[in-house]
């Protein structure tokens, strides 16, 4: 894939400084760590290693990536670590992929208690799966899952939802079978909507009672205990969105498709088209007009402060396993749904990412290994270093 001609650090380099200084109120210390991190990633400031080709000797200068989570630039291999994880982890089924979603009219409250209440989604989330897939009605069943949280929109704007990946089927009660679903769709979708949407008001009351949100600003009168139930019932005035797909293939097919999911962050830098120092340009797809392809553009520091919508906080796991694939009994429960299946143990663990190899040599596609590791100091010297080997 070619190189972006514009990148997000760029932006923040242009016009970051501008932002913090008319938010310095607003911003927190998360977001300011961020935006440092993706400004200095794969520059001189975070230092770097001399890589020189094992067939040809050809040396080069590779500077360090900053390994930020919401960093455009540093998510493939951490995405590729955690695929080859779950492959180990995939069972002989069809999967189905279930999209929870919470409603517009509770985005400025999720922002001002984003710890609380994303884990209250997934909470939720995996409480309404678990409890309809139980019922005798509906399956019948233990399932597993994992799901991975999203915040954002194709237009950068907060919408926080959650992709999960099911496999076709659960073990019974006794954990004697393999219970497949009774129809093409897996679970009722509207008993699902219906189910998360109380779970998750139950939770924001539960949540207030305790006085655990942070009610500031423009949700101060939310405060008063009437005007608060007041506000929780006009969130059953419609349908909360849960979307479920189609069952995809087998395995191999689960993992191409969970690959566009898992690492993703709110913009990639290939989605971005143009910036002329003021406006920034990108393309996003318009779901509500039959998915397609827009362009939009919007001033630079709006950019940034949808971006920074997306920072979650400190330590937050935004992907989680649930069911038979919890982490506290997955190797048990996995084991014996692959017996119920038929399907044989996975291969001993070998990674298939390389270890020392980063890149191919410009000069010869041979193998560049690192040789040295260099501190932001060094580099101007190794560079140097570099240049005069090159040349000789």
């Amino acid at each position: 894939m070619n190189r972006p001609t514009v990148e997000v650090a760029d932006i923040f380099r242009a016009k970051g400084d501008s932002f913090i200084d008319r938010n310095q109120n607003r911003i927190s210390y998360q977001q300011l760590k961020v935006m440092r991190a993706i400004t200095s990633c794969r520059t001189a400031a975070l230092g770097g290693h001399i890589d020189r080709c094992t067939r040809c000797g050809h040396q080069a200068i590779s500077f360090n990536s900053c390994r930020n989570r919401h960093c455009p630039k540093c998510q493939t291999q951490a995405r590729e670590r955690w695929l080859e994880q779950r492959e180990r982890e995939l069972l002989a089924t069809s999967y189905f992929h279930v999209v929870f979603t919470l409603p517009g009219e509770l985005s400025a409250l999720v922002l001002q208690n984003q710890r609380l209440l994303y884990d209250l989604l997934f909470r939720t989330v995996a409480a309404t799966l678990l409890g309809v897939a139980a019922d005798p009605k509906h399956l019948g069943a233990e399932i597993g899952f994992f799901g991975i949280l999203h915040t954002w929109g194709q237009n950068l704007l907060h919408h926080p939802h959650i992709h999960c990946a099911i496999p076709a089927g659960g073990l019974s009660p006794d954990r004697a079978n393999w219970i497949r679903p009774r129809h093409c769709f897996f679970l009722p979708v509207k008993v699902l909507s219906r189910v998360f949407r109380g779970k998750f008001v139950a939770g924001l009351k539960r949540a207030f009672r305790r006085h655990r949100l942070s009610l500031a600003g423009k949700l101060r009168h939310l405060a008063e205990p009437k005007i608060f139930a007041a506000f929780l019932r006009t969130l059953f005035r419609k349908d909360w969105v849960v979307y479920a797909k189609p069952a995809f293939g087998g395995p191999t097919r689960v993992l191409r498709y969970l690959g566009r999911y898992t690492h993703r962050v709110a913009i990639s830098n290939h989605r971005l088209l143009a910036f002329d120092g003021k406006r920034v340009t990108f393309r996003w797809r318009d779901y509500a007009h039959g998915n397609k392809q827009r362009e939009m553009t919007v001033d630079a520091e709006e950019f940034i402060r949808r971006f920074l919508l997306h920072v979650l906080p400190r330590g937050f796991v935004r992907i989680r396993s649930f069911g038979f694939l919890a982490n506290c009994h997955r190797k048990a429960l996995l084991t014996e749904c692959r017996r119920l299946l038929a399907t044989p143990e996975p291969a001993p663990e070998q990674s298939t990412i390389r270890d020392g190899a980063t890149w191919s040599c410009p000069a010869c596609q041979g193998s560049m290994r690192v040789v040295e590791r260099l501190t932001a100091m060094d580099i101007s010297s190794a560079a140097r270093q570099c240049l005069a080997v090159d040349s000789s």
